[in-house]
């Protein structure tokens, strides 16, 4: 692996020369993009891309790309909402899904999609909540201040979501204000095989041939296309290479201003834990997806984000193997800490902070196995069953005293994964709480007091098919009567599900609380001291860790180059036919076969940028400085993997459909053109212009 740029405290030096920095918006450096490419963009043009895109609250970006509300982000994250449409005799997945009219998009059992409309800085009331306050009352401190501005934000309007996010690993809190929609409809989606052709063995590769695209529609509450004044335009001639970029999305998350003690944990712990247990459940995927056809499809979704999981938790493993790289986060760290030791002040007020972090790591690992019980079995009945039992109890809390995911302002997003018309299938349902019974048992031992308790003389097989067998949380309205019935209702249910989460939620419940009272509450007082120090040593020039909060990356188009061979930044379509060999996962669909003739083969088909992403951009548009769209970001290559602890803009790269590939597709392939129109008349509407030169 290629040695990767320190992100602390080098960043600010290495990111005035590279595309480095996954920027917030209301801190955006227009004057290092102007002094790089020549152009500046205005006030009015990041607000315009900030209200054009938004995100997807199971994990995805996305952009409006018409005045209609039409939405445009990935296959991959609209996955779920085609499988639970698909049925066993009409598989969306495999055959694709074009709604020939507004009459025909169908909604998303339970998509959220969020938009950002306004940033507001609320640091100084939350620090100031948790000033002396002691390290293991931090945690419930800081949680009960959050949860107040939340609610204070949203003000009981459902149609808001109010987030108080975390930068600089507490050295700033800003509090983050969307729109929530909820009625979300698909409308276009192409057969997997070219949405995900090459499967995972060109998965984080390039040259790629994917056309990883879906399109949804917004809905407004009167039933009717939601409508909207900022929406990207879509670009007439689209990129070439060198042209300037920009990515608008939502990047999950990074480790890049971690400390040693939280690397040393990553790579020796999180990672190498993540990865067995990843090759695990796909083994396991793979063997049920053998017994049937309808057992490969009900599966098939579980299996992709299984592999996509496991090749980018190998990557992030692979940078923190790399000693030439630790070995250069430990001297910044040393760097650092030297500048702060040697005035006497900073000292005293931040030079403890190292060690806080350090001590508290020493006790995630050793509380890390009895967390398990909080992870719980993996299987979507578990989830309904634990949401509902613990609902019960949160529910007659104060709102900053309950569990984060229970707190006023996150109850509509609870409510639609909990009410949603969700497909369950019995077999799949059983093998999955099977599997993961089986495991956590393993993990805790046969002779752990909640394994006794739980299991009895029971296999994990028989217990896992007694609970989905006996369960009435298959049914969508059974999950309503008990939520909306109150604590009363819940506790006199004895559904099985219900009983088998009460049976361990205390002692799940004591573990969570361990961890963040010891753990988290340590890291966060001792991360916020280190970001204060940060900025007394460096300044407040650079960008913050990812938290899947809306950011902007700048970069341009550019391969890169392997030993002596040169990737190109572009592919085109006949690229694509010329990989095409019949046999999965290089087997074009039909309707891409038939339509040979018709498309132009020199269209370009995917594009690398030197945008910095991470996992959770995917479905960002890409844009030009004149804010049109010449992309969808749907990857980054196998070098970007490490990118969650630091960026090398020699190889790092953003993977993306070229825009010209997706008009040219959705026209001549899949003769959708009432779509093609739609982007090509709503780029004859005008946002603010993109700025100066």
């Amino acid at each position: 692996m290629k040695r990767l740029a320190v992100a602390l405290p080098l960043l600010i030096s290495a990111a005035a020369f590279a595309d480095e920095g996954m920027w917030t918006f209301n801190n955006f450096p227009s004057d290092k993009v102007k002094a790089k490419y020549g152009f500046s963009p205005t006030p009015e043009w990041l607000d315009h891309v900030r209200l054009s895109s938004v995100r997807i609250a199971g994990g995805c970006s996305a952009s409006v790309v018409s005045p209609d509300g039409l939405v445009m982000t990935n296959h991959h994250c609209s996955h779920e909402c085609i499988e639970q449409l698909s049925t066993k005799k009409k598989d969306f997945i495999k055959d694709g899904f074009f709604a020939k009219a507004t009459k025909d998009e169908v909604k998303c059992p339970d998509m959220e999609i969020n938009q950002l409309v306004e940033i507001s800085d609320v640091t100084k009331r939350v620090q100031d909540a948790t000033k002396s306050t002691p390290v293991e009352k931090f945690n419930d401190v800081q949680k009960a201040e959050l949860a107040a501005i939340e609610k204070e934000c949203a003000n009981g309007d459902d149609t808001l979501r109010c987030d108080v996010v975390t930068l600089y690993r507490g050295g700033r809190f800003d509090l983050y204000k969307y729109k929530r929609y909820q009625d979300v409809r698909l409308v276009f989606a192409p057969e997997l095989a070219i949405a995900f052709f090459g499967g995972d063995p060109d998965n984080f590769n390039f040259p790629r041939y994917d056309l990883d695209v879906s399109f949804v529609r917004i809905y407004g509450k009167d039933g009717n296309p939601a409508k909207f004044d900022h929406y990207l335009k879509w670009s007439a001639t689209g990129a070439k290479d060198g042209d300037l970029s920009f990515v608008s999305g939502n990047p999950g998350g990074t480790s890049r201003l971690l400390t040693q003690a939280q690397l040393e944990y990553d790579r020796d712990v999180k990672l190498p834990t993540a990865l067995y247990r990843l090759s695990e459940w796909r083994g396991f995927l793979n063997q049920f997806a053998r017994r049937s056809p309808e057992a490969e499809r009900t599966s098939k979704k579980d299996l992709f984000y299984i592999e996509n999981s496991l090749k980018a938790y190998k990557g992030r493993h692979a940078a923190l193997a790399d000693q030439k790289f630790f070995a250069s986060r430990i001297a910044a760290e040393k760097d650092f800490r030297a500048k702060v030791e040697k005035d006497a002040k900073l000292k005293k007020d931040f030079g403890g902070a190292w060690d806080g972090i350090a001590g508290a790591m020493d006790k995630l690992r050793t509380y890390r196995k009895e967390y398990e019980l909080e992870r719980g079995p993996q299987a979507e009945t578990f989830t309904w069953a634990r949401q509902l039992v613990r609902w019960a109890d949160e529910s007659g809390k104060p709102n900053g005293e309950r569990l984060k995911e229970y707190g006023e302002s996150r109850l509509p997003q609870l409510k639609q994964g909990l009410f949603a018309k969700a497909p369950i299938y019995d077999e799949y349902e059983t093998a999955k709480l099977a599997f993961s019974l089986d495991k956590l048992r393993e993990e805790l031992g046969a002779d752990h007091p909640v394994v006794k308790k739980v299991y009895g003389n029971k296999s994990p097989l028989q217990l896992a098919t007694e609970l989905v067998k006996g369960t009435k949380l298959k049914d969508d309205k059974f999950r309503r009567e008990l939520f909306e019935g109150g604590k009363a209702k819940i506790d006199a249910s004895k559904d099985p599900l219900l009983v088998f989460a009460r049976s361990f939620d205390p002692e799940a419940r004591a573990a969570r609380k361990r961890i963040e009272d010891e753990v988290d509450g340590a890291v966060k007082k001792n991360g916020e001291l280190l970001a204060k120090a940060y900025f007394a040593v460096f300044g407040q020039g650079t960008y913050p860790d990812a938290t899947f909060t809306l950011r902007l990356s700048y970069g341009k188009l550019a391969g890169w180059k392997e030993g002596d061979r040169e990737i190109p930044a572009l592919t085109n379509f006949a690229g694509a036919y010329d990989r095409h060999t019949g046999a999965e996962p290089f087997a074009l669909p039909k309707t891409w076969l038939d339509a040979k003739t018709k498309v132009a083969a020199e269209t370009p088909f995917d594009m690398v940028t030197t945008n910095d992403i991470i996992g959770g951009n995917s479905g960002s548009p890409v844009v030009n400085k004149e804010g049109e769209v010449i992309g969808l970001v749907f990857d980054g290559n196998l070098p970007s993997l490490g990118g969650d602890y630091g960026f090398d803009e020699t190889s790092n790269r953003c993977v993306a459909v070229h825009s010209s590939a997706l008009v040219e597709a959705l026209d001549k392939v899949y003769g959708a053109k009432r779509i093609v129109e739609e982007l090509k008349s709503g780029s004859a509407a005008s946002g603010p212009k993109a700025g100066g030169k």
